[in-house]
């Protein structure tokens, strides 16, 4: 899986919640275990919609 299309799409995602921000509030290391943890989720479930599996991935994230 493109790692590259996951972290925008990740990036984009935290736009939706901090549209005013122009950096990510996380360190790089919590970015890598949130693509790490989106592409464990799709090998998993290959019939998750990887939009989906994003969105759900940073509100868990961002709410846990």
């Amino acid at each position: 899986m493109e790692k590259k299309l996951i972290l925008k799409m990740i990036k984009n995602c935290f736009k939706q919640y901090y549209s005013e921000i122009d950096s990510l509030p996380m360190s790089s290391s919590d970015l890598e275990t949130l693509v790490e943890r989106i592409i464990q989720i799709k090998v998993e479930q290959p019939a998750v919609d990887l939009y989906e599996a994003v969105n759900d991935t940073v509100y868990e994230f961002l709410t846990g």
